[in-house]
């Protein structure tokens, strides 16, 4: 990454070491001695702004790029996440993968800088607690998980995200159908004549428009950790970012995008279509629907990037990897984990036998 000038360095006053963001004191700390520095950032909205989308797409070299502040990258050989930490750390392993095969990365092109973020709230000890309770509901693991999991690759990591407003409206029509009951007759197995109710569809055109306000619509812009993982984790309360400033991301490690605002863009759009779709078909009447079409069009449409903290396991069980992830703010948790087959293999004979016991005691 091109070098750039360090802004709003915040000096520790008793020791001269410089601050860093603290999760359990919500305000900067220094490392080496301990002091807090409270108010040295303002954690708020204020400053905190959107940007028309068509201008930018049409002229993205103006937008504000760099971190405001000197940092590293390398990029990992096997998951491909870019890492960007402070210059004075040395990366020996991938922060995503837990993978050795990492190199430096240098920018051709400074990343746009995030216009906001959301600080940690969760701190590292509230986190191993939450992932030890995670380990002990999981029963179908294996015993010795708690013990062979490699807690200690426990890291704090601001992800890329853009996020997307937007005005949207929607004209659509649909068929309505309505259920109606008709009695019918048939001959049973016995040759006797019997009578049932049997359901019918009446089909009716219907059309309507609704008008829809899409507010911070996320796309990530991660490829460091696994997207089904992180979407169980997910929302976060971007009502509650804050204007991004160098000090807040100071010694934690922040994933470079590898979504650009382009490609985000046509997502985002996308996911737009499919939430309108559904909210134009719940107001199709009727019953149920066919041949539902719907015309959108969106206007207004704005876009900030936003970090969002998760913090990231990766542990080794065996011969294979397993990420968990943790929602940085909300405590929300996912990841992966192995499987005993001796557990699973006991539960189904068990099931087996409890299935024999009931059916001996009905048949007496």
């Amino acid at each position: 990454m091109a070098e750039v000038k360090a802004l709003n360095k915040h000096a520790c006053p008793e020791c001269g070491g410089d601050a860093v963001w603290n999760p359990a004191k919500q305000a900067l700390v220094c490392p080496y001695c301990g002091t807090v520095i409270p108010g040295a950032l303002q954690a708020d909205g204020s400053g905190v702004v959107e940007h028309d989308l068509a201008t930018a797409l049409r002229n993205v070299a103006a937008e504000a790029r760099g971190w405001q502040a000197e940092k590293s990258s390398v990029k990992c050989q096997s998951c491909h996440a870019i890492s960007v930490f402070d210059r004075e750390r040395a990366a020996q392993r991938c922060d995503f993968c837990g993978s050795p095969a990492i190199a430096p990365y240098e920018e051709t092109r400074d990343p746009i800088r995030p216009e906001s973020l959301l600080p940690f709230k969760l701190s590292e000890t509230q986190v191993r607690d939450s992932i030890r309770q995670w380990y002990g509901t999981r029963w179908f693991a294996p015993n010795k998980l708690k013990k062979a999991a490699l807690t200690d690759t426990l890291k704090g990591v601001y992800l890329p995200y853009w996020t997307f407003d937007a005005q949207a409206h929607a004209d659509w029509t649909a068929e309505s159908g309505y259920h109606y009951y008709v009695t019918e007759r048939y001959t049973d197995a016995n040759g006797k004549t019997q009578t049932r109710q049997v359901q019918r569809t009446r089909w009716e055109r219907s059309s309507g428009a609704l008008n829809h306000f899409f507010d911070d619509t996320l796309v990530p812009g991660t490829v460091g950790v696994e997207m089904d993982l992180l979407h169980q984790v997910e929302p976060f309360p971007t009502q509650e970012v804050v204007h991004y400033e160098a000090g807040f991301i100071r010694g934690w490690v922040v994933e470079r995008y590898q979504v650009d605002l382009g490609q985000a863009a046509d997502r985002s759009r996308e996911m737009m279509d499919t939430e309108l779709r559904a909210l134009c078909a719940g107001q199709v009447p009727g019953d149920t629907h066919r041949n539902l079409q719907v015309q959108a069009s969106y206007a207004e449409r704005t876009f900030k990037h936003v970090l969002l903290p998760v913090w990231l396991l990766t542990y080794t069980y065996g011969s294979k990897n397993f990420q968990v992830i943790l929602n940085g703010c909300t405590g929300e948790i996912a990841g992966r984990r192995p499987y005993s087959w001796i557990k699973i293999t006991m539960a189904v004979l068990a099931g087996v036998v409890v299935a024999a016991l009931l059916i001996a005691l009905s048949q007496r």
